[in-house]
């Protein structure tokens, strides 16, 4: 099986760049499945059901979240409907929406797409690596599902590769998010697991983090801020991560970082 992940889709400079390059890097790679994180996709904070409905348009599949779910509010309905819109898996079980998907391609295989959300540095959730373990053992790759993607949202990197370690084939992938920067370390792990620690933003990157530079500047420099932070707004850089798979088993044959647009060394 062949996965695209796209990594958080950061405000309108994000979502242009995800309508501008994704049908060029679909057509390179052929992708069987299509993941964004779009957690940052709504002015930088969230999303809501518009977006979706836009990213769903451009044949993506399943869309992640992490901890800016729920800063757009009208999301809470819509994510107890749409199954394909998934929250961490381990916020609290009275939490709307779930946090796995089960997507059926045209073939018949299937994939189970997770979002985690780490705990060091981050909200103090219930314990991802039990959440994400339990589900794992429910729906074992290569008897109830082909391959398993799981979008670990975190800070640390540590806490993203012990991630990675520990379910060792048992996963097709663990790729990070959240931190915004894309990390140089796309491997397979000995166990057939694929891991990068962060995907990456798609979003301007000619600011900090997605966000125009003067605020965060003033609040390092002065430890105060007169104003919001506000979604950079130049031209947008795709960033992200390409799996593929053995059908058979669900582990990880081949990992690539993916970057196309004018700030990055595209790959």
């Amino acid at each position: 099986m062949k996965i695209l992940f796209i990594g958080d889709i950061v405000a309108r400079a994000g979502r242009d760049a995800l309508a501008n390059f994704l049908p060029e890097v679909s057509k390179q790679l052929s992708p069987d499945v299509v993941i964004v994180n779009g957690e940052n996709a709504a002015h930088g904070i969230g999303i809501n059901e518009k977006i979706c409905k836009e990213f769903f348009d451009l044949k993506v599949d399943v869309i992640t979240l992490g901890n800016h779910a729920w800063d757009q509010r009208e999301v809470i309905p819509y994510i107890e409907r749409e199954l394909r819109l998934v929250r961490p898996i381990n916020y609290p079980a009275a939490t709307p929406g779930k946090g796995h998907y089960i997507h059926t391609l045209s073939d018949g295989r299937k994939i189970m797409v997770i979002n985690a959300m780490a705990r060091l540095f981050m909200d103090p959730l219930d314990d991802p690596f039990a959440a994400v373990d339990q589900i794992v053992r429910a729906n074992p790759m290569g008897k109830s599902v082909n391959a398993i993607f799981l979008d670990f949202h975190g800070e640390a990197t540590s806490e993203k590769m012990a991630m990675a370690h520990y379910l060792d084939g048992r996963v097709s992938a663990v790729i990070g998010t959240h931190t915004h920067i894309p990390t140089a370390d796309a491997q397979i792990l000995s166990g057939g697991t694929a891991l990068q620690c962060d995907a990456g933003m798609t979003g301007d990157y000619n600011s900090v983090i997605g966000m125009k530079t003067e605020t965060p500047i003033m609040r390092f420099t002065r430890k105060i801020s007169m104003e919001k932070l506000s979604p950079a707004d130049g031209e947008g850089t795709l960033c992200g991560v390409f799996v593929e798979t053995d059908d058979k088993s669900g582990k990880a044959t081949c990992i690539k970082p993916v970057r196309k647009g004018p700030r990055l060394l595209n790959t």
